[in-house]
């Protein structure tokens, strides 16, 4: 696959951003721990961000339409900045006593970030061929996993060599030349002309889920998905590793990021083979998902690190060779000018689920023990192999789009 321009430019773009992203939160997760002291009011960060990006997914579709996709994605980044420097200023002068003002900002940037994130995969089929889609989302896919294992911990090290404030004015400058690249992509067409009432416009791409077959299949599945996928949040993992392993907490790490190379691995495995997947996606999708599900309960059963740390690479390489090919289905169910709402509605139910099987699996944990919560992940994700298989037929890429 020759990457064109405007794919190029997305990926650079987006790619700065999620950098800037990382290092932002770890910054502001350090400032607030420093000034609080407090690790509860700095584990309110992730939910403050969950949060806000659970209700911009339910209001973005009140954008879509009136401003062009690609001016909806760079306005975000733009926003995102001018609030990152505001935080910059901020930390000059924050307290113990008002360090609540960050929550604010906080939420600000994250509701911006719940736009971008349905819009930038809206735009992929609009700047790649529908035969190199598979290729594209794995290339996407790679690079943000990488990002994410990567950048962790070097924020971690920026923290030892700079301020939290400092580390805000880096992401600045990142964020800058990110928004700079987002508004070089071409303009794409959106053939909505159609005036609707505001509620209409928020149902829209809930209705185009109900009533497509194949997207409803796969929002049960992205349901029974996100809350199995808690388990996998660096809290309850660590419990794992202390309480089920019992290993010191370098072996957090080590499964930790055993996960996030296991998904690099199957991204990479997706652009490579990415001709051979095309014809047999609904195949490589019930694939993903019964192995996902039988190793995850294999992890719940385990005593032996060194035999965890394989099966946690295995959950992430089979979940990503199920979740590329099913980006793909996605893209291609719908018409272009549908699909930004169905990425947004398909966004509010996996940042609300999220942010509620994170409290609710945590209870789990410490009510009935940390084996078992990784027992009902499986059997959530077994209930997921069995919608696959029943419903195979509907996983294929729709050619006539």
């Amino acid at each position: 696959m020759k990457l064109n321009k405007n794919f190029s430019l997305l990926l650079l773009g987006q790619s700065l951003a999620n950098i800037g992203d990382v290092l932002y939160m770890v910054s502001v997760i350090s400032a607030i721990f420093i000034l609080t002291g407090s690790a509860t009011a700095s584990s309110f960060v992730p939910f403050t961000i969950t949060s806000s990006m659970f209700i911009s997914s339910l209001l973005t579709p009140l954008l879509i339409g009136k401003v062009n996709l690609k001016w909806l994605m760079a306005g975000s980044q733009i926003g995102k900045t001018i609030l990152l420097f505001i935080l910059g200023f901020m930390l000059i002068k924050i307290t113990a006593s008002n360090y609540y003002f960050i929550f604010l900002l906080i939420g600000l940037i994250a509701f911006l970030d719940g736009c971008a994130n349905p819009i930038r995969q809206t735009l992929i089929p609009h700047y790649v061929d529908r035969k190199y889609l598979i290729q594209a989302n794995g290339i996407a896919e790679t690079v943000s996993q990488v990002i994410q294992a990567v950048m962790w911990f070097i924020g971690s090290l920026f923290l030892i060599i700079m301020s939290a404030q400092q580390l805000v004015w880096l992401v600045g400058g990142l964020f800058v030349v990110a928004s700079i690249l987002l508004c070089l992509l071409e303009s794409v067409n959106d053939k909505r002309t159609e005036p609707k009432g505001k509620l209409d416009q928020i149902k829209e791409g809930w209705l185009t889920i109900s009533n497509t077959p194949v997207l409803r299949r796969i929002a049960w599945i992205d349901c029974f998905e996100t809350i199995a996928g808690t388990v996998w949040i660096a809290a309850i993992l660590l419990v794992f590793v202390n309480d089920a392993l019992h290993v010191g907490e370098k072996w957090w790490g080590f499964i930790n990021g055993a996960f996030f190379l296991g998904l690099i691995l199957g991204s990479v495995y997706c652009i490579k083979y990415s001709s051979y997947i095309e014809k047999k996606l609904g195949t490589f999708i019930f694939v993903g998902s019964s192995l996902s599900f039988i190793i995850t309960i294999l992890f719940s059963l385990t005593t032996i690190p060194i035999i965890a740390l394989l099966l946690s690479l295995c959950v992430g390489l089979f979940g990503q060779i199920k979740n590329i090919p099913q980006q793909s289905v996605i893209q291609t169910s719908v018409s272009k000018e549908q699909l930004s709402t169905v990425y947004t509605s398909l966004g509010a139910i996996g940042t609300g689920l999220f942010g509620i099987g994170s409290l609710v699996m945590g209870l789990l944990a410490d009510l009935m023990g940390i084996r078992i919560v990784f027992l009902i992940s499986g059997v959530l994700l077994a209930i997921v192999s069995i919608i696959v298989q029943k419903n195979k037929m509907l996983f294929i890429r729709n050619m006539e789009q």
